[in-house]
């Protein structure tokens, strides 16, 4: 489902300034046709500056429809349309394309980042993880941590995406579950229990870039 005329589109830019790359502007949707998706021109979110575009940009695209789901996709630029105010054309996706997150059921793909764990003042180490998601995160580490199940971890996760930045996210989880493994090592389960919507949108737009590549193997 295409967003419709009228609803509020938020977009990302993808830059290889980290800081860029983090920023969040909205838009209102002014057409939807197959050739095109048009939009007024962003404004930064809590700013209210307008962000100029460029032919060719590459954008992560998201809207809300009912139930507060979240359909996010990939799209690029593809000009500008002169009316009684200026608008932006970008490629519309196919339905395929586009991914649905609930609240209560987020994407969850399988990626080996880095994490720093902080238990506690004393106990601190770093780990890699085994899946990832936007409502959580799984992690290996050395059964010699002193750890179980509702600990309460402070967390740093290393985000990678396609085009080269790096960025980190910072939350509060609690362990749901430890499993060990016949190597010695254990799988500790973690859900989020504090973590700010920016922080979780860098996660969640890891997962996407992820899905996609597992798309196009």
């Amino acid at each position: 489902m295409l967003p419709k005329v009228n609803e509020i589109l938020y977009i990302q830019v993808n830059s290889i300034d980290p800081e860029e790359a983090q920023l969040v502007y909205k838009s209102r949707i002014a057409d939807v046709n197959a050739n095109y998706i048009s939009m007024e021109v962003p404004i930064q979110v809590g700013t209210g500056k307008l962000k100029r575009l460029y032919a060719g940009d590459q954008i992560n695209a998201h809207f809300i429809t009912e139930g507060g789901v979240k359909n996010y996709f990939n799209t690029v630029i593809l000009g500008f349309k002169e009316e009684v105010i200026r608008l932006v054309l970008i490629k519309p996706p196919e339905p395929d394309q586009i991914t649905k997150v609930q609240r209560r059921n987020f994407l969850r793909v399988p990626g080996e980042l880095e994490i720093a764990v902080k238990v506690t003042e004393q106990i601190m180490f770093t780990a890699m993880t085994d899946d990832v998601g936007g409502g959580g995160i799984s992690f290996l580490c050395e059964s010699r941590f002193p750890i179980k199940a509702h600990d309460i971890l402070n967390c740093w996760l290393l985000v990678p995406y396609r085009n080269g930045s790096i960025e980190h996210a910072n939350f509060k989880g609690e362990i749901v579950r430890i499993k060990p493994l016949e190597s010695g090592k254990l799988v500790v389960m973690v859900q989020f229990t504090e973590i700010a919507d920016v922080e979780r949108q860098r996660i969640i737009r890891y997962c996407f870039e992820r899905q996609l590549d597992f798309r196009k193997r």
